[in-house]
C-alpha cells in the first residue's frame, strides 16, 4: 500500500513538473514563477480532459484571481471607483479623492483599454465586449464609442477633467485597440477634443506577418506563446481557429493583392534595429492545402483593415496622432509590432518614447501584483507612470 502511495505520487510529481516544464533565456528573471504562471493559464491541459473550452476556463482563473488580489490589496486608497456606460459601453471609473495637478483644479485622465487577446480581460465591467461571443469589428467599434463619449466637453466637465489633458492606453490587445482609436480620433473632424498622449503596453498591431523575427525567437515563450497569438487573431476574427496554421506556416505578405506600398508598412527588414533582426530572415510563401489556403479570401480584408491592423495605416494618418509612449519587451512575440510602429511614428513626425525591456515578457506589467510580484512588472508600472506624469 504504501509503496504504490509512492509511485502514484511519483507519477504525479513527473506529470506535474513536465507539464509546467518550459526552457526559458538566461536573461529572463523568476523563471520558476513565470513557469507557473503559464501553466495556470494554459488551457491546453483543461480542452485534453474535456472539462470546458480554454476561453471560460482562462476568463475563471483571471476572476478567481482578480477576486483574491482585491481581498489582499484592501482599499484602494480613498478612490472612487464606480460603474457607468459611455454612449451604452460599460466602463468602471476610477477618481482620485480630489482634483489637482492641472490649471483650476482639473484632473488628467486615461482611458485605458485592458489586454487578453480580445477574449479575456475585466470580470466584472469591461470597456469592450468579448471574443468569440463577439468579433471585429465589435471591440474596436464598443472601445471607439466609449471615447467619443468620454471625450465630449460635458462629459469632462462632469468629471473635471481637463481637455488638454487625456491619454489613450492599452496592453496587448487593448493596445491595439488604443492604438486604433487613437488613429480615427486624430482624422475625424467631429470631435473637437482630441486625445493628448497615446500609451502602448506591448501592443499587438498586426496579424499578417506572425513569422517577424520576435515571433520567430519567442515562439514558446510564456505567457504568450505564437501559436496563442494565432489563435487569439481567429477569435477577434470570427474565424475558425483550426485555421491556425495558416497564420503561423507562410506569411500572407506576397500574396498578389497586397500592394507593394502596404506591404512596407510592415517590412521589418527595414523597420526594425539590426541588434533585433539578428540571423532571421522572411520566411517565404509556402502553400498549404487548397482548403486551408482557399481561406486567405476570408482572412485577408480584416488582416488590411487598419482598425484591426493599426500598423498598416497610411504616414497622413499617422502623423495626426498625438505623442506615443510605446513598451516593449525583448522575450514577447509582439515585440517587433511596437518597434515597427514606433519607427513608422517616427517616421511620420510623431515624437516617441521607446521603452524596451531585456528582461521583459509578455504580460509582466499585469503581474506586478500579488500573488506574482514580478521585479520586472513593477519596473515597468513605475516607467509608464513616471512617463504619464511628465507627458501627460
Amino acid at each position: 500500500m504504501k509503496l504504490s502511495s509512492v509511485v502514484v505520487t511519483l507519477i504525479l510529481t513527473v506529470g506535474v513538473s513536465y507539464y509546467i516544464y518550459t526552457p526559458l533565456p538566461a536573461a529572463i528573471e523568476e523563471p520558476l514563477k513565470l513557469m507557473l504562471l503559464d501553466a495556470l493559464f494554459r488551457g491546453d491541459l483543461c480542452q485534453c480532459l474535456g472539462l470546458s473550452h480554454h476561453i471560460p476556463w482562462i476568463r475563471g482563473t483571471i476572476s478567481g484571481l482578480e477576486t483574491l488580489g482585491e481581498m489582499a490589496g484592501g482599499q484602494r486608497g480613498g478612490v472612487r471607483v464606480s460603474d457607468v456606460d459611455f454612449d451604452r459601453v460599460p466602463v468602471r471609473v476610477y477618481e482620485p479623492p480630489a482634483a489637482g495637478g492641472g490649471e483650476g483644479g482639473l484632473r488628467r485622465a486615461v482611458m485605458f483599454y485592458h489586454g487578453g487577446g480580445w477574449a479575456l480581460g475585466a470580470t466584472s465591467k469591461c470597456v469592450y465586449r468579448l471574443a468569440p461571443e463577439v468579433h471585429f469589428p465589435v471591440q474596436y467599434e464598443d472601445c471607439l464609442a466609449a471615447a467619443k463619449h468620454f471625450l465630449e466637453p460635458g462629459i469632462l466637465g462632469k468629471l473635471s477633467v481637463d481637455p488638454q489633458r487625456v491619454a489613450v492606453s492599452g496592453d496587448s490587445a487593448g493596445g491595439n485597440l488604443a492604438a486604433a482609436v487613437a488613429q480615427q480620433i486624430s482624422i475625424d473632424d467631429s470631435v473637437s477634443v482630441k486625445f493628448s498622449v497615446q500609451a502602448l503596453i506591448y501592443p499587438v498591431l498586426q496579424g499578417l506577418d506572425l513569422n517577424t523575427p520576435s515571433h520567430q525567437q519567442n515562439h514558446n515563450i510564456p505567457i504568450l506563446h505564437r501559436f496563442i497569438m494565432a489563435r487569439f487573431w481567429l477569435l477577434y476574427l470570427g474565424v475558425d481557429t483550426s485555421l491556425h496554421p495558416l497564420l503561423l506556416s507562410p506569411s500572407f505578405l506576397h500574396h498578389p493583392s497586397i500592394p507593394p506600398s502596404l506591404r512596407s508598412h510592415l517590412n521589418w527588414t527595414n523597420l526594425l534595429p539590426a541588434k533585433h533582426i539578428k540571423h532571421y530572415k522572411p520566411v517565404g510563401m509556402e502553400m498549404g492545402s487548397q482548403e486551408v489556403m482557399g481561406q486567405e479570401g476570408n482572412l485577408l480584408p480584416v488582416l488590411l483593415d487598419v482598425r484591426a491592423a493599426p500598423l498598416l495605416a497610411e504616414q497622413g494618418v499617422l502623423g495626426r496622432t498625438p505623442r506615443a509612449y510605446i513598451l516593449t519587451c525583448e522575450y514577447d512575440v509582439l515585440r517587433d509590432d511596437g518597434l515597427m510602429y514606433t519607427r513608422r511614428l517616427q517616421d511620420a513626425g510623431v515624437t516617441v518614447s521607446s521603452h524596451h525591456y531585456d528582461d521583459g515578457f509578455h504580460g509582466a506589467l499585469s503581474f506586478a501584483h500579488w500573488p506574482f510580484f514580478f521585479d520586472v512588472g513593477k519596473r515597468m508600472i513605475r516607467g509608464y507612470m513616471d512617463w504619464l506624469q511628465e507627458n501627460l
